[in-house]
């Protein structure tokens, strides 16, 4: 309990507040002095505590070199159809120094084809040897206050505000993306992160007092959460910063020491980001070695995932790997939580406002080329406005223009594009594949094919694309596409559309749109999805203080708000004595037993009075256990 808590209950003691209301002066004036009193106190205590506050959790300032790649005027040695295997035989990429037996990860720009790293690979002693120097610096991290942690936050985010441009800029270079889908999905999500921990933290992991029962009634009850040691975060490429940060910040507020696994896709960006955590751990006076990197392919993995000093995994990615790193952790019976896919539906309600609703619509289908695990992946429109939204797609989604923004067109200048690259070009051929199925089952398809860009030749496109007249069984409709993709599925009536947004594997997140809320609502409680908004998209994710997570193929638990951040603890019961009362044991209950007979008696009676129905049965039962007490 933090200074301000104990100064609060001292104001509310009842004692306080009787002691005065004896003073016959006070009683005389008319005036229940228990709130102007409390009103002065806490005014004064605010001021106080503010000041405190301020003086020891104000941001301390920091720097890290930036990587000279974020420049947009940055150039390397192009890599031919981003070829990551080409560091084996180009001398001109290739480390100095080679290690027998270690493997290479080569980091590229997906929309330019540039080089951006090539570097070592973690393998499992390394790895093991990073988990170890993370477990010696959480022995003294686990010591350190809440103001201290919020010291932590405070900085990162002073931080990350005032060099949002360059995070954008760093997140767009390793994986394509937009600057303003990184500013959606990469700083905006943090920054609300990082508030929600320092504001509220706190109070989601201090001691929290449970309530008791009759027979318990001279006790009182706590639970507190405490850190579980070193947790490891295995996370997607699709958001570098932010799928970095928000399991490391959430970790070490917890009192944890982290081990993050990021993608081999996005190693070089992650390890800025990581670096970043680093120096401000650093600045602040703490260890550095309590959140570490590990950049290795999925088959070293299980060194971190089947680690016994591991305990909890948050996983971010496909189901597929889901699964194998859920049955990995078994082998130490690990905690983990599993964010995987999702298909997640929209619901047009009939009379929505499609001119109002559409374009969020379309930022819900295209931010980060759709590679969003909240992305809406289906549209279910109700048959009346269907006509109306699909021309509004196809009027704007064949001008939207794909590109970087970090490379500069033949003229000499950056273009302003709507859509960043795709992380690779592994899934286009499976992309055109389900797309084609789908038109020849009758859907009406506007682009779907792999964009070549007119000046990026080494760069990963996929053209924004609408697929209209979806039938729920095609396997577009099944599959999370994971890609620019719109699908627009008419419907007669509501319930046919909870039916169609349910027949999935997936239920992650979903939204509800219409002009009666009410109906929105009840449309949204028949939904099965960890997350829905009414009239909006994701925003479910913007607000910290609520979990995030979904059901059935979607994964299980949660991160983000008081749910996710005590995920990150061991839960403990602790209770006590309340008053003078302790607890004995009667003599009719002593080993060893004078009588069988008198003992059950006893027990219930105990029983009866504790739990029968009336007050007539009740007193029956404390007669008994008061003859049978002392015998």
């Amino acid at each position: 309990m933090n200074i301000m808590d104990q100064l609060i209950d001292f104001m509310n003691n009842p004692r306080l507040t009787s002691s005065l209301n004896r003073d016959p002066d006070v009683v005389s004036s008319g005036l229940d002095p228990k709130y102007p009193l409390t009103l002065f106190l806490a005014l004064g205590i605010w001021l106080v505590y503010d000041r405190y506050q301020k003086a020891h959790t104000s941001p301390l300032p920091f720097e890290v070199t930036p990587p000279k790649a974020a420049d947009p005027e940055w150039t390397s040695l192009p890599i031919p159809n981003a070829n990551i295997e080409s560091h084996l035989t180009n001398e001109e990429i290739m480390p100095p120094v080679a290690l027998p037996g270690r493997r290479y990860i080569t980091s590229f720009d997906p929309a330019t084809g540039l080089h951006l790293q090539t570097v070592l690979a973690d393998d499992e002693d390394l790895i093991e040897s990073k988990i170890a120097r993370a477990a010696k610096a959480q022995k003294y991290w686990k010591t350190t206050t809440y103001t201290q942690r919020r010291r932590v936050m405070s900085s990162l985010l002073k931080w990350l505000v005032d060099n949002q441009e360059l995070c954008a800029q760093v997140a767009c270079r390793d994986t394509g993306k937009t600057l303003l889908d990184a500013s959606f999905g990469e700083i905006l999500t943090t920054c609300s992160k990082l508030e929600w921990l320092i504001n509220r933290g706190e109070k989601a992991l201090k001691p929290e007092k449970r309530g008791t029962n009759m027979m318990m009634f001279y006790k009182k009850s706590e639970v507190h959460y405490e850190p579980l040691g070193v947790v490891a975060g295995v996370v997607s490429w699709n958001y570098p910063l932010h799928n970095s940060w928000s399991p490391i910040i959430a970790s070490i507020f917890a009192g944890n020491g982290i081990i993050l696994k990021c993608s081999e896709n996005v190693v070089w960006s992650t390890s800025w980001f990581v670096e970043i955590i680093q120096q401000c751990l650093v600045t602040c006076g703490h260890d550095p070695e309590l959140v570490q990197l590990v950049c290795c392919y999925p088959e070293q993995a299980n060194a971190l995932i089947q680690s016994p000093r591991i305990k909890h995994i948050t996983f971010i990615g496909s189901d597929t790997v889901g699964r194998k790193v859920a049955m990995a952790a078994t082998k130490h019976l690990t905690p983990v939580t599993l964010e995987l896919g999702g298909k997640d539906p929209a619901i047009i309600l009939p009379k929505a406002n499609i001119e109002a609703i559409a374009p969020l619509l379309m930022r819900g289908v295209y931010q980060n080329m759709g590679q969003n695990c909240i992305g809406i992946e289906r549209i279910l429109v109700h048959s009346s406005l269907y006509d109306e939204l699909f021309e509004y797609f196809e009027s704007r989604v064949t001008r939207m223009r794909v590109g970087s923004v970090m490379a500069m067109s033949p003229e000499g200048y950056i273009s302003t594009v709507d859509g960043g690259a795709m992380i690779n070009g592994d899934r286009f051929a499976g992309l055109e594949k389900v797309l084609h199925d789908a038109e020849e089952a009758g859907a009406h398809i506007v682009g779907g094919k792999t964009y070549n860009h007119v000046y990026l030749e080494n760069g990963y496109y996929f053209a924004p694309t609408i697929v209209g007249n979806v039938d729920p069984e095609m396997e577009i409709a099944k599959q999370e596409v994971f890609a620019p993709i719109a699908l627009l599925m008419p419907y007669d009536r509501i319930e046919e559309a909870v039916n169609i947004a349910n027949s999935t594997k997936y239920g992650l997140g979903a939204s509800v749109w219409g002009p009666d809320q009410d109906l929105c609502l009840k449309v949204a409680k028949n939904l099965e999805c960890g997350m829905v908004s009414l009239n909006d998209f994701g925003v479910f994710y913007i607000n910290q203080d609520l979990p995030f997570g979904g059901a059935k193929g979607s994964g299980y638990g949660r991160f983000g708000g008081p749910e996710g951040l005590r995920s990150l603890t061991n839960p403990k019961s602790v209770i006590m004595d309340r008053f003078w009362i302790n607890t004995s044991v009667p003599t009719v209950l002593h080993y060893p037993l004078r009588s069988l007979t008198n003992s059950w008696t006893f027990v219930s009676g105990l029983v009866e009075f504790l739990y029968g129905y009336g007050w007539r049965s009740r007193l029956s039962g404390l007669s008994r256990v008061i003859k049978t007490a002392n015998k």
